[in-house]
């Protein structure tokens, strides 16, 4: 059994669906399926590490090493392989280990991450063949909204609650006191959306944000926040990923040239290349307690154009 030294080398930076690849690896999962490692794919995974962004959907068609399946086929003779989950694993040359059982950072001398492409158990995959690896690029585009518009909405939230630090804090892309950064708990990307949730806890108000009458002004703040965000969907700004490399452990930022000057935030997610394609970005908010902390959840709506 042998693994990869090397990263996966990853195209969904640049908005690729399509790519051919060489099968390195294909191990059983302990819960009947498989774990298939390429040398390359455009599939975006879930990272265990900060899950906001699922995996994409697509399939593998197979075009050299395999028999046909008639009953299965692309249209071209290529048996279709659906890929059934995508995940951020990685290996130290003896093992495979997926998502949050993986024991080490990014980085660490002497491990390889890479994408497993789960598969169903029967997929009938060898190492060596060569396949063509295709995503849903729908459920991609969908996605893709979503993540800009998270990031937007960040932004525009940051910009809506500058007045509320009695303190210096850290900055965000846009030089704005950073709420989202000091304050979130989690956040999920949606299709055409997403969900970021903040607490508003003691560790917080020692940074110096300033909780008093928030939660009775939060229909006046998200209209604040609208307003910003209709502004900067109406520049059609440009959207970029910058990378530092093709291997999955590179950095990679997103990048927005938004009339306030151009924003750039840490990434892996993928995005549209412009807000032209987003018909809208709009939040709206709720707040609950728990265990005499406030929680603030922010919907953010973003739909293609």
């Amino acid at each position: 059994m042998t693994f990869p030294s090397t990263p996966t080398l990853v195209s969904y930076p640049a908005g690729a669906v399509q790519a051919e690849a060489r099968v390195l690896h294909v191990e059983p999962l302990a819960d009947g399926r498989q774990a298939l490692l390429l040398d390359a794919t455009p599939f975006h995974p879930v990272d265990a590490g900060w899950p906001d962004q699922g995996p994409d959907r697509g399939y593998l068609s197979l075009t050299s090493g395999q028999d046909n399946d008639k009953d299965n086929d692309d249209g071209g003779g290529g048996r279709l392989v659906p890929v059934l989950d995508a995940v951020v694993a990685a290996t130290d040359g003896s093992a495979l280990h997926l998502g949050a059982d993986i024991p080490v950072r990014k980085g660490t001398e002497g491990w390889a991450f890479v994408i497993a492409h789960v598969l169903s158990a029967d997929a009938d995959l060898t190492e060596g063949a060569t396949v063509r690896v295709t995503v849903d690029q729908g459920h991609r585009r969908a996605l893709s909204a979503g993540h800009t518009g998270c990031h937007l909405a960040s932004l525009a939230l940051n910009a809506a609650f500058a007045d509320r630090w009695s303190k210096p804090t850290r900055n965000d892309a846009l030089g704005v006191p950073d709420f989202d950064a000091a304050a979130i708990a989690s956040s999920t990307i949606t299709a055409c959306g997403s969900v970021d949730v903040f607490r508003l806890n003691k560790s917080l108000r020692r940074k110096g944000f300033l909780f008093d009458g928030l939660v009775d002004e939060l229909p006046n703040l998200g209209a604040r926040i609208n307003g910003i965000l209709a502004a900067w969907v109406a520049s059609g700004a440009a959207v970029r990923i910058t990378c530092e490399g093709d291997a999955l452990t590179d950095r990679r930022s997103w990048v927005c040239s938004l009339p306030e000057g151009e924003a750039a935030i840490p990434c892996g997610g993928t995005h549209v290349t412009t807000l032209a394609e987003l018909a809208a970005v709009e939040v709206s908010f709720s707040a609950t307690e728990d265990g005499g902390t406030t929680v603030l959840t922010m919907r953010t709506s973003a739909p293609l154009a």
